[in-house]
């Protein structure tokens, strides 16, 4: 994983939830983990990833993420598998 997804994956789970992040990025993220994007009606979108699901929201105005659609995307993700948890090991067990 490139060093900026690892940094994008961290500043998602970071707490207050950031409001820098821009769906462009999100939207790459999920692919490079593996995730299935399927376009639904207006701004949402159907997410597979490691054999869960969920409903994520395009921002409406502007491209980047408020509070409410980071969390979802955090949950999303630890539900799928993808936690910062996941790369520091990764990242240990290169450097050992």
């Amino acid at each position: 994983m490139s060093k900026h997804h690892v940094n994008l994956v961290r500043t998602i789970f970071n707490d207050p939830p950031s409001r820098n992040v821009h769906w462009r990025d999100i939207e790459s993220l999920l692919k490079h983990v593996g995730a299935e994007i399927e376009n639904l009606s207006g701004a949402r979108i159907k997410v597979h990833l490691n054999k869960r699901e969920g409903i994520l929201h395009r921002p409406h105005h502007g491209n980047t993420m408020d509070a409410t659609g980071l969390l979802h995307v955090r949950e999303l993700l630890a539900r799928g598998g993808v936690t910062p948890a996941l790369y520091e090991a990764a990242e240990d067990h290169k450097e050992a």
